[in-house]
């Protein structure tokens, strides 16, 4: 399997998708402004307890106090408390972990009321991003995550995971391991780690260890609420969790990114770092490896995958709800039986990647169709499970009910992806009536003056759609040809597939989007 990365970064935005023999399967959208994101640490402040739930809210800056339950405190909650007291007690002698003396576990069957007062400061990490009108949900056991470990402070064991089965395999490494890591850490060994030496582990531990000693003296200089540590970026922590040898190519369009991600690849897998590759072409970078169009064919109601068959997904507060249907398949007494199982399994296939690419979380409900054979519901359960066998949520999938429903839960960190894939017209802005289409020309060429003679901008690229493209550039002495050299040869024309039919965009040398629309001018 061919898997590649593709990062469109914006000014206001940044846009990650992953391909795997080309199909879009992993689509991230985060705006370049927000602050909150999974792993961040917080010296936050204690708002207000609810006994009733057990559970406290904290103050961390957000708009909405976050939300942090008893059982989130951890463990190892005591100890960083001691810990959180001697620092800002007496900033010259800043505590050290490794020499520390650990308290007792904090017990699984007390109280946050007499854990937790108002006002007391605590050290807190993202666990969950804020969904909907929720805060976001908060833990204390604070952990650092690398590709191949998880180094976690205030505790002294190591745990390997559970997908690595050879028992050998297991020993080894805890054993490596424990030989290696300092006094009071704890680590958590990751699936990927299967196999490494130990310079490549020692190094990612001392990387980790590193970014703990280096943050978590901000403690003692900042206001409360403020953030301790801030999560590598999330193309970089996106690579950390999903790069594998079978990535063959990166691509990136930003100069910033591309050398981050070069960086980290070169750390994670030197000699592997020729596969970041810079785009710099004109064409936007989703347009060129068809990931625009994919967008817009996958993220509607209504999903068209097969022979005609279809899927129909609604979103609600509580969970998400998948209706599958045979469309115009043949329907005949004799063929529903294999009609059914044929679209199901075609489904199970389609739904995983959807799950992915929407980042479906929480209680997802299936209704196939309905299927007499109870060979048949197991071989379409022991289907799905193979589909999302490749998804790095986790999750759990229940066999089909008698009513052919199929119930899956899957982790929710952040809110769902859910893209509106209906266009507002930009020519009647929503109204219903616009400016003859034989005119459109007309008017850019207006814009163009205004932009040339006006604005003495000499050097910009006109966005405009693919059709609308093609017609300024037909023929052998094209209309684009004629604006170029009556107001500037520094005029470019771009198809761009995520604008709307007669949307256009101007934009600078700077790459900077010039406003030239006139919303007004229709009425």
């Amino acid at each position: 399997m061919n898997s590649e990365l593709v990062v469109d970064v914006q000014p206001n935005e940044v846009s990650i998708a992953i391909l795997e023999d080309k199909s879009l399967v992993e689509l991230q959208k985060e705006a370049r402004n927000v602050s909150f994101a999974v792993g961040d640490i917080y010296l936050g402040k204690v708002k207000k307890l609810m006994p009733g739930l057990n559970a406290a809210f904290i103050d961390v800056g957000y708009k909405k106090d976050a939300f942090l339950h008893y059982l989130d405190l951890g463990q190892n909650y005591n100890s960083q408390q001691k810990f959180l007291k001697q620092a800002l007690g007496d900033p010259k002698r800043f505590p050290v972990v490794s020499k520390m003396q650990l308290m007792p576990d904090l017990e699984k069957e007390g109280s946050i009321s007499t854990t937790l007062k108002v006002g007391q400061e605590v050290l807190v990490q993202i666990a969950k991003e804020p969904i909907s009108t929720k805060g976001p949900r908060l833990t204390s056991e604070l952990s650092f995550a690398g590709r191949f470990i998880v180094l976690i402070p205030f505790a002294d064991k190591v745990s390997v995971s559970q997908k690595i089965k050879s028992s050998e395999e297991r020993a080894r490494l805890k054993q490596l391991i424990q030989s290696i890591k300092p006094k009071n850490f704890s680590v958590i060994v990751r699936t990927s780690s299967q196999g490494k030496r130990v310079a490549e582990l020692d190094h990612e531990l001392k990387t980790l260890l590193k970014r703990w000693e280096d943050n978590i003296t901000k403690i003692t200089k900042v206001k409360v609420p403020a953030m301790i540590y801030e999560e590598t970026a999330r193309t970089v922590a996106l690579l950390r969790d999903i790069f594998s040898p079978s990535f063959q190519n990166i691509y990136v369009n930003d100069l910033d990114v591309y050398n981050n991600i070069k960086d980290y690849v070169s750390l994670i897998a030197p000699g592997r770092e020729n596969i970041v590759q810079r785009y710099t072409n004109e064409l936007p970078i989703f347009d060129n490896f068809a990931v625009t169009k994919q967008i817009k064919s996958l993220f509607g109601k209504t999903i068209t995958y097969k022979s005609g068959a279809y899927l129909i997904i609604e979103h609600t507060e509580a969970m998400h709800v998948i209706d599958v249907n045979s469309g115009n398949r043949s329907k005949g007494s004799d063929a529903q039986e294999k009609t059914a199982i044929d679209v199901n399994l075609a489904a199970a296939d389609e739904i995983a990647r959807q799950l992915r690419l929407r980042d479906m979380g929480g209680i997802i409900v299936v209704d196939y169709i309905d299927m007499g054979e109870a060979a048949n519901r197991q071989k379409l359960f022991e289907h799905m499970n193979k589909a999302m066998a490749n998804d790095r949520a986790k999750h759990n999938i229940l066999p089909l009910s008698k009513f052919g429903v199929m119930q899956i839960t899957r982790q929710r960190v952040r809110p769902v992806m859910d893209i509106d894939t209906s266009e507002t017209c930009p020519a009647c802005f929503g109204t219903g009536t616009m400016k003859p289409s034989i005119l459109f020309t007309d008017s850019l060429e207006s814009k163009i003056d205004c932009l040339v003679n006006k604005h003495k901008v000499k050097k910009f690229v006109l966005h405009v759609h693919p059709y609308i493209s093609a017609f300024i550039n037909k023929g052998l002495f094209p209309l684009s040809w004629k604006w170029k050299l009556k107001y500037s040869l520094g005029m470019k024309v771009i198809p761009n597939q995520s604008l709307a039919f007669m949307e256009y965009k101007f934009i600078d040398s700077d790459k900077n989007e010039l406003d030239m629309m006139e919303a007004k001018e229709i009425k």
